[in-house]
């Protein structure tokens, strides 16, 4: 527990330009939030959300239990912005009964469905970010096709089936303003390391001549719009 709280300690500071700033994190309600997202790409998160939440909202496709909602919400918060989290909650494809990454914890019995809602709101609430973090319940490639807020970063974490990652992308990418950010997560260029989905759409974001390249952080692939 105490090597827990120590690295958790580490990724909940960030540097401002005349020193550093503890944020309000509570380290033990965060070790039980259920995710998948690195420690080390959560602050790279936390930093790119802390400048981009002061152009427009934020945007994450894939809410999951919260965890880096937290990351992301509290940077928006700090900014008096906000975050909006879109997700179905009824789990992506890798996470069915059967599939790789089910967990029964996430089951419910009556419906016999995926259900992350509920964890996602306790999450929210345990960290206060209530009138931060917005919950967007639904698809991605419906809710987008009436989008009109403009963004100030937009992070694909969603399913990793490619035809998902690519709509992701391709509808939601045209509301990022010039000097936003498009964050993709699990992108892996050596496929022995993980899927290939969200690095072949990752590249052709790159190939599109909009964003300069950010280098690559762990496994996050950061891109930020030019002016």
């Amino acid at each position: 527990m105490f090597w827990l709280h120590f690295t958790l300690r580490r990724f909940i500071k960030f540097h401002l330009k005349n020193g550093c700033r503890i944020l309000n994190i509570d380290l033990k309600k965060l070790s039980f939030v259920k995710g998948f997202l690195d420690e080390e790409e959560a602050q790279r998160l936390f930093d790119l959300t802390l400048v981009s939440s002061r152009l427009a909202p934020c945007l994450e496709i894939g809410s999951y239990c919260g965890k880096s909602a937290v990351f992301l919400g509290t940077a928006c918060r700090e900014n008096n912005a906000v975050l909006f989290s879109v997700d179905h909650h009824t789990g992506s494809e890798e996470q069915q009964p059967g599939q790789e990454y089910f967990d029964p914890d996430l089951l419910d019995e009556k419906t016999g469905k995926i259900d992350t809602l509920r964890l996602f709101r306790k999450t929210i609430n345990d960290f206060n970010l209530d009138k931060t973090v917005v919950p967007v319940i639904g698809r991605s490639e419906i809710i987008g096709r009436v989008w009109q807020t403009p963004l100030g970063l937009l992070f694909i974490d969603g399913s990793h089936a490619y035809e998902s990652v690519l709509n992701d992308y391709e509808i939601w990418a045209r509301h990022i303003l010039p000097g936003g950010y498009l964050v993709f997560h699990d992108i892996f260029p050596d496929p022995a390391h993980g899927g290939q989905a969200p690095y072949l759409v990752y590249k052709q974001a790159v190939s599109s001549g909009q964003y300069d390249v950010l280098p690559l952080f762990k496994s996050l692939g950061a891109l930020k719009k030019k002016n």
